[in-house]
């Protein structure tokens, strides 16, 4: 009995780690469009998928590779055996086969199209189609190819139709000069249903640079193993100094962002609107955390604050999903990544005018999660606690520092809504943590102190 590439995919595609319905069973898998790109031993062959669970519907994307016979190296991608052009093949992820995946580099090149497939090149660059690429093993919604060390391609997984934000951020932000930008080279989308569809992207490779995160985590354990009254100031590995460059550079994109793209405002009507979903979430929050009853009070007098604000509070394009993970500190500068907006939401939220506070609030509460998810069954937490928070208020300090000395607003009612937007974001972690990471918990649950 021969077994259809869809019935292979069903069994398949749960168990990858960038598949979003874990946990729920698969209602129906439907092959939407097979387009081969490369044929005969090895193939390559572009599919994408509708899985449907329930009421909810994802598109996927997956680029198939076909051979005979798998080698070894490719085993641990293998999907299983199946009759493809009257021959039997088996098939496999195709991202992790270098052999194949020159192809995305050849098609971008040369601006190739295949039915409704189209590679394009980004005006003035060109691209070395010599490179070999590498799977990065990190990520879970998308899978990055590294080619070389010049580029990376990023291939979206999920498929939501329309242009990804991050295309239209970075090729704006770049083709006006911006520092803090990777330089893009080129990207590959779909017609789906009328509509230009972002399938990947591909921007210059940082292989000389540090991720924020990491940089962060560095600088902790260095005041972790001080001796303790040793000031932050005075430990190895102070991160102050990088933390007012971020917010230097957090806030040129801010503007290199207003520039960009169209501004607005929030009157007071609406922020009175949003007040109240804030209070909605941190209702529901309490009703399935009840360790969030005893610090309520303190998100909900920032609300009323909030809602008070008789002025309008200026909008622009922002980044979104802004923390230390989503930051590379090169031998230049500070360099943002993935302009995707919040993972999960709507094309239309996620490319909707916000505050650049939001970011920025972010930012602040990365610094606190850097500063203590040490902690979380260390030995020694109790004694530490007063470190962590050293190191955050200092690190925060700084970073608002930068932000302000370059232009960024942080002013008057913009200190009561920041605020605001750092305990909404908090109680989203508690939430968060309480279903997945308990012994985070009094992570975010110190924001309400």
């Amino acid at each position: 009995m021969t077994t259809s590439l869809q019935e292979l995919l069903v069994g398949w595609i749960t168990g990858q780690r960038w598949f979003a319905g874990k946990g729920r069973a698969i209602d129906d898998l439907a092959v939407d469009t097979l387009t081969e790109l490369d044929p005969g031993d090895p193939a390559l062959v572009h599919a994408l998928v509708s899985v449907r669970q329930g009421e909810r519907t994802t598109q996927y994307q997956i680029p198939l590779g076909l051979r005979a016979q798998v080698p070894d190296r490719l085993k641990h991608v293998l999907i299983g055996s199946c009759d493809w052009q009257g021959r039997r093949m088996c098939a496999y992820d195709a991202a992790h086969d270098a052999s194949l995946t020159s192809r995305l580099l050849n098609g971008m090149d040369s601006e190739l199209r295949v039915r409704r497939l189209g590679f394009h090149r980004v005006p003035g660059t060109s691209i070395d189609t010599s490179q070999r690429s590498l799977v990065l093993t990190a990520e879970q919604s998308n899978t990055s190819l590294v080619y070389g060390d010049m580029y990376i391609l990023k291939l979206f997984r999920q498929i939501t139709p329309g242009i990804n934000p991050e295309l239209e951020v970075i090729t704006a932000l770049a083709g006006a000069g911006s520092a803090h930008v990777a330089r893009p080279y080129g990207w590959i989308e779909a017609e789906l249903d009328g509509e230009a569809t972002t399938l990947a992207i591909m921007q210059e490779y940082l292989s000389n640079a540090n991720e924020g995160w990491t940089m962060a985590l560095t600088s902790v354990r260095d005041l972790y193993a001080t001796a303790q009254g040793t000031p932050a100031e005075d430990a190895g590995g102070d991160f102050a100094a990088e933390a007012f460059r971020l917010g230097t550079a957090t806030a040129e994109v801010h503007a290199e962002l207003a520039e960009a793209f169209p501004t607005g405002v929030i009157e007071p009507p609406e922020i009175k609107r949003m007040t109240e979903r804030f209070r909605r979430r941190l209702e529901k929050a309490v009703v399935e955390v009840p360790a969030l009853a005893g610090h309520a009070h303190v998100a909900y007098e920032a609300f009323d604050r909030l809602a008070d604000l008789d002025q309008e509070i200026p909008v622009q394009r922002v980044h979104g999903d802004y923390h230390l993970g989503q930051v590379m500190r090169t031998p230049a500068d500070w360099v943002v990544l993935d302009f995707e907006g919040e993972p999960g939401q709507p094309l239309a939220d996620r490319r909707a005018l916000d505050s650049p506070l939001r970011d920025v609030a972010g930012m602040l509460r990365s610094f606190e999660y850097a500063a203590r998810h040490l902690l979380a069954g260390h030995p020694r937490a109790d004694s530490l606690e007063r470190r962590a928070q050293e190191w955050a208020a200092r690190n925060r300090a700084a970073f608002l520092a930068g932000y302000s000395e370059t232009g960024g607003r942080i002013r008057g009612q913009d200190a009561v809504f920041l605020r605001a937007l750092e305990l909404t974001k908090a109680v989203y972690e508690v939430v968060y943590e309480a279903r997945n990471r308990p012994s985070w918990l009094p992570i975010p649950l110190s924001a309400f102190s």
